[in-house]
């Protein structure tokens, strides 16, 4: 497991692209036949992957946790981005074609993704955080499961934001202690989501960007409003954002991102505005 460290928004504005770099961005997110997890002090949130091909992948606790096993202290949230895969909690076997997701609670002990088919692996994408209670798991299926109200339509094409969101797991649609997940999708012509952007000191939020072309990049912006920063991004890359930095992006395709975000509340629009008029 990969350590991360908490961020002064008083030193990240003197960082340079290298530090940047080091500091938030997640690259070789998925690796054929293994578990990826990162774990950030920034408000203890592991993020992770998964990518089974011939064998099964078992996520086990680690040094870093100090935890009998993975789920004891914390919560899960999975989506899969990539071919059919099965995750098997405990005995009982889930399959996940590409963009179902997952919440899994506390106190979970066997956790094993497998391939459905082994050259046409999933790439389960993983969120975890810390928990104090056990919520239900459940499985999420974007286009049956969500609700109307958790599925909005944003932006348009004239403003290049055309885009719609996905809130998968949040209070009302599935229950966790404290994760939040979603995707968001823009719509072709459309290359800016989150502007006007926003911050919320109450919750840190992590960002993967996938769907993205080969030869595109995505910019993601980040920063104090008036110290803002970019970290030029490909495809399948994560991205950690603390409470007090903005994150909003541009690219020059469009693409899809899934958010995850852990904290003090679960508020999902308690947000500090930022005006146009008042970025740098």
């Amino acid at each position: 497991m990969e350590l991360r460290y908490g961020a002064n928004p008083n030193d990240v504005k003197n960082y340079d692209t290298k530090r940047l770099r080091e500091d938030f961005l997640i690259q070789d997110m998925f690796i054929p036949g293994e578990i990826k997890t990162v774990y950030s002090h920034i408000d203890r949130i592991i993020v992770g992957s998964a990518m089974p091909t011939d064998s099964p992948l078992k996520l086990l606790a680690g040094e870093e946790i100090r935890a009998e096993y993975f789920l004891q202290r914390r919560e899960m949230g999975v989506i899969n981005i990539g071919g059919a895969g099965t995750i098997t909690l405990d005995g009982t076997k889930y399959t996940l074609e590409y963009k179902d997701g997952m919440y899994i609670g506390m106190g979970t002990r066997d956790i094993e993704f497998a391939a459905v088919d082994p050259a046409n692996p999933p790439k389960f994408y993983l969120n975890s955080a810390p928990a104090h209670k056990t919520y239900p798991t459940v499985f999420i299926n974007p286009e049956r499961d969500i609700k109307p109200e958790n599925k909005v339509e944003l932006g348009s094409l004239e403003d290049a934001n055309h885009r719609t969101i996905r809130k998968y797991i949040l209070p009302g649609q599935v229950e966790s202690c404290q994760l939040e997940m979603g995707m968001t999708s823009l719509e072709p012509g459309s290359v800016w989501n989150t502007m006007p952007c926003h911050t919320h000191d109450r919750r840190m939020e992590v960002y993967l960007y996938f769907e993205v072309p080969e030869d595109a990049v995505v910019f993601h912006y980040m920063g104090e409003p008036t110290e803002t920063r970019h970290i030029i991004m490909r495809n399948e890359e994560a991205v950690i954002s603390p409470s007090w930095s903005i994150h909003a992006a541009s690219a020059t395709h469009a693409y899809t991102f899934i958010w995850g975000m852990v904290g003090e509340n679960q508020d999902f629009d308690d947000m500090d505005p930022v005006q146009m008029k008042d970025l740098r």
